[in-house]
């Protein structure tokens, strides 16, 4: 009896698994009209629960051969005939399974979107004062700053990006472009002793100002990072920032320094620096109202990590905007299915009436 149940239940098992197969392809391809036609697939399993059922019951179903059609029955008959008449029983279950699959209408979808990109210009004001050589970032404030930056330019492909550094005076090192790899490269290049000592501020975000006064970007914006007090330079800070805000120029600011002291150059022998311990000065004050003035925003940048967060947090309020018109197109996918349902039926006419004749 176990192994007549086991022949019998054989092909409506592997029907079964294939449904299953063909349900996990459809739910991750695909999307779905009517969902709820899925539950139709119980019918197939109801199908081959009932043929079971016959089977455990221990109704009798007999087959044979069309012997005209062979000289003999082939020799696995003898072994396996049982199965035999569940073959076209199992077709008929597939078909239900597939059946109810076409009837919840999978669709393919594709989209098209026409994406319109609001312009925005950004300038890396860069510190490049001495005291940037500080030993409380790795390896040093400068080197963090300039990889930070990087990373931040590497992330934004869409915008123009330009670069000024400042010590006492201030110069572009690299003009607004959209050449990503050109601005990293540029930025890898900076270095401290480029320009005469000290740190003008001032001119740092005046020279910014310049470079994005002209643009016709629909946001302009500078991110100004400095790890002290203004100390040279013609123009003060804060007449600089007035100059930003007239030309609609948004002003991000970052004081780079450990709170406390640092190890810091304290004077130069040949070509290396000596070092000290040295309280940490930044014109926090100063920043704040340039930011406050600009519509930016003002960061303290502790550590290396402190001073990723900060370009991370700038990086998504100045996400660049777009206007985004989509068009949706949906493909009907239901023919496959009915056509392997109808398939399953043909077939099983073929078992039924050429094949097998089944006797009850």
């Amino acid at each position: 009896m176990n192994q007549r149940w086991m022949w019998i239940a054989l092909p409506h098992v592997v029907a079964l698994f294939a449904g299953a197969i063909v349900l996990g392809h459809v739910r991750a391809h695909y999307e779905l009209d009517a969902p709820w036609a899925l539950w139709l697939m119980l019918v197939g399993v109801l199908h081959a629960g009932l043929r079971l059922l016959r089977a455990v019951k221990g109704w009798e179903v007999r087959a044979s051969f069309n012997l005209h059609r062979f000289s003999a029955p082939p020799k696995w008959y003898t072994a396996s005939g049982e199965a035999l008449p569940e073959i076209g029983a199992a077709l008929r279950t597939g078909a239900l399974l597939l059946l109810a699959v076409a009837s919840a209408r999978p669709q393919s979808s594709s989209s098209i979107e026409d994406l319109t990109r609001e312009g925005l210009d950004i300038v890396l004001s860069m510190d490049l004062s001495a005291s940037m050589l500080s030993k409380d970032f790795e390896p040093n404030r400068l080197e963090a700053a300039k990889a930070v930056a990087a990373d931040f330019v590497e992330d934004r492909p869409d915008d123009r990006i330009g670069v000024v550094a400042y010590e006492g005076e201030a110069f572009t090192s690299i003009p607004l472009t959209t050449d990503q790899r050109v601005v990293m490269n540029g930025i890898a290049g900076l270095e401290t002793g480029l320009l005469e000592g000290g740190t003008a501020i001032g001119m740092g975000l005046a020279t910014a100002v310049n470079r994005l006064k002209s643009s016709d970007a629909e946001s302009k914006v500078i991110i100004l990072l400095t790890d002290g007090v203004n100390n040279a330079g013609a123009i003060e800070p804060l007449d600089a920032a007035q100059l930003a805000k007239l030309n609609g120029i948004r002003v991000y600011t970052i004081g780079v320094g450990t709170i406390g002291k640092a190890r810091s150059p304290v004077r130069k022998m040949g070509n290396e620096y000596l070092y000290d311990w040295v309280e940490v000065k930044i014109d926090e004050p100063v920043l704040k109202d340039i930011a406050k003035m600009t519509g930016g925003k003002y960061f303290r940048a502790t550590s290396e990590e402190k001073l990723e967060s900060i370009y991370g947090e700038i990086d998504t309020l100045e996400k660049t905007r777009f206007n985004v018109l989509r068009y949706n197109q949906r493909t009907e996918e239901y023919l496959p299915f009915a056509l392997s349902a109808v398939i399953c039926l043909l077939l099983e006419f073929l078992v039924r009436h050429l094949l097998i004749r089944t006797i009850h």
